[in-house]
């Protein structure tokens, strides 16, 4: 089975925020952990069915956009249905991805 990754090497614009959007962008910029010892593959749609648009190297991090469900995958972390889209395009499965929850950790695509 192949696997997700992308590696977070993003920042942030500054400026005035209310209290709320100062939530929104910080929740937006938080990335998460590939598991250990995993390239993963991201894919240009939620499932292993779609081609791999690149793969990434071991102890990279992620920042996921938004979640929808897919294929069916089983990983170091369970087995889920919700892939998490990392960039346009691109997509890896939660199993991979230790976010600290089964469920849904952003909004839905």
């Amino acid at each position: 089975m192949s696997v997700e990754q992308v590696q977070n090497i993003g920042g942030g614009e500054e400026g005035e925020k209310t209290a709320g959007e100062g939530v929104v962008a910080a929740a937006a910029l938080r990335s998460y952990p590939v598991a250990p010892g995993y390239r993963l593959n991201v894919r240009s749609g939620p499932g292993t069915n779609y081609s791999v648009v690149r793969v990434l190297a071991e102890g990279s991090r992620v920042t996921i956009n938004c979640q929808r469900t897919g294929e069916r995958v089983s990983g170091p972390y369970g087995t889920s249905n919700i892939w998490d889209n990392i960039g346009s395009g691109q997509y890896v499965s939660d199993t991979y991805i230790r976010t600290g929850s089964d469920g849904y950790v952003a909004p839905r695509c």
